[in-house]
């Protein structure tokens, strides 16, 4: 927690109100950041007890972003150790749970930034998304979750996992809220600190009520009938789409043919880009250092031996063999000719499609130990992962709840790169579509939530 900043800045946005200037658009709105991003007065530590220490000697610029909006810093948010997982059961410090069941996992890598909306703790979060760690945790914990488009906020002061991939992006109550954080988040001009970063001079707000009649909404056939998924997910999807379609939108069927070998080039490009970014944890200039050894190399073997958790060491090891002499040509150069096709497959169907739609998981929140296979984890972002690899936009919008299961359910639309705007239209419309009698989301904030025991976020 960071309670001095957040009192810091509600005292500078209270003497300005008082002056009578003028406010910026998020004054006063009470922000997570995920535990990845720096933010100067707080530590670091990609929940790992290789940075436990460590204190940020800057502000990345997507908080320093949403400081200068007027959001309120109240602390930073767990999540799976540097960014590895999707169930925040990884951490080296505790465990997030779920809002709207404390026996079950948030979901992950930004579990903490979405439990912490989800309850009701903060009004806005932020997270990074490398594979779906914006959405499928907002998936899971029923709030608005975007993952913008490549190059859209800047990764400046975020600490890397694949960096060809990882984006940041705002989790929120509803998607008007989001809008506004993405507001905040893009502003004027490239980072010219984060060489990726991209002008996008839109206001996420401006068309945000347009409707989408008119409008195409594509659906991949093979995803809705994909192994995995569950029915109540798939129920509430459709039902999404016969939404939009109510609402004027046509539905049309697009293809994704290569999106079976995602997963396999995601687990190929990613573990070989972490190898590479957590390199720089060596035991030596920072970070955890191991005690009484004879040497420096000991020292760095130790250090990492100790400081990094067990799945922090099997994507190293697995990006170091990937990119050894006689294996890179094998598995890196198809991995990287497989994301050509990806992305090319996404192209072809945004001819024919404005969005696409999608689940966002395949199933509602899971116990926690429940997935002690990482296969199996691994698994479970089928619907997220090529949206990361070809670097378009995705968003996931809550639906209400399943009903086998009682969780939070939620669809993921989709949507060309540099589209953010237009993909927030449609997640409006979702929005409408699943609201409940008095036009409020369908989810708010999980319910009976407090005093059950346990730390959210």
């Amino acid at each position: 927690m960071a309670p001095e900043l957040a009192l810091a800045a509600a005292a500078r946005i209270d003497a300005d109100r008082a002056a009578g200037k003028p406010l910026p658009a998020l004054a006063g709105v009470p922000l997570a950041v995920k535990d990845n991003m720096m933010l100067t007065g707080t530590r670091t530590t990609c929940a790992s007890r290789m940075l436990e220490n460590y204190e940020s000697v800057y502000t990345a610029t997507c908080v320093q972003r949403m400081l200068d909006a007027g959001c309120l810093p109240v602390g930073k948010a767990n999540m799976d150790e540097f960014a590895f997982g999707s169930s925040t059961e990884s951490s080296a410090f505790h465990r997030t749970n779920n809002p709207w069941d404390l026996e079950r996992v948030p979901g992950g890598s930004s579990g903490g930034s979405a439990a912490a909306v989800a309850a009701g703790e903060v009004t806005l979060a932020l997270g990074s998304d490398t594979g779906g760690s914006i959405r499928q945790p907002a998936a899971l914990c029923g709030v608005v979750g975007m993952k913008p488009t490549y190059g859209a906020v800047s990764r400046y002061g975020v600490v890397a996992f694949g960096s060809s991939l990882d984006q940041v992006g705002p989790f929120g109550r509803s998607v008007a809220d989001v809008a506004l954080a993405m507001n905040a988040l893009t502003g004027p001009g490239r980072d010219p600190r984060d060489s990726t970063s991209q002008d996008c001079p839109v206001d996420f707000l401006e068309h945000l009520e347009d409707g989408v009649a008119g409008r195409r909404v594509g659906i991949v056939p093979a995803l809705m009938d994909a192994e995995g998924l569950t029915p109540e997910v798939r129920a509430a999807v459709t039902a999404a789409a016969k939404s939009l379609e109510a609402q004027g939108a046509e539905l049309v069927e697009v293809e994704l043919p290569n999106l079976d070998a995602a997963i396999a080039a995601y687990y190929v490009l990613g573990p070989c880009e972490a190898f590479s970014n957590l390199a720089r944890f060596d035991g030596v200039r920072y970070g955890y250092q191991e005690p009484g050894c004879a040497s420096l190399a000991e020292q760095s073997s130790l250090s990492r031996a100790h400081g990094f958790g067990a799945e922090a060491k099997r994507r190293q090891m697995l990006g170091a063999w990937l990119l050894s002499s006689g294996v890179y040509e094998k598995y890196y150069l198809a991995a990287q000719k497989a994301r050509t096709l990806i992305t090319r497959d996404y192209a072809a169907a945004y001819e024919k499609a404005d969005v696409i739609l999608m689940p966002a998981s395949p199933r509602t929140a899971f116990k926690f130990g429940e997935m002690s296979d990482p296969t199996q984890m691994y698994l479970a972002d089928l619907y997220t992962i090529s949206i990361n690899i070809a670097g378009n936009g995705g968003v996931s919008v809550p639906l209400g709840l399943g009903a086998d299961s009682g969780l939070p359910v939620s669809a993921q639309l989709v949507g060309p790169a540099f589209k953010d705007r237009d993909l927030l239209t449609f997640a409006r419309a979702v929005e409408r579509g699943a609201a409940s009698a008095d036009g409020s989301p369908a989810l708010a904030v999980a319910p009976d939530f407090a005093g059950k025991g346990g730390e959210l976020a």
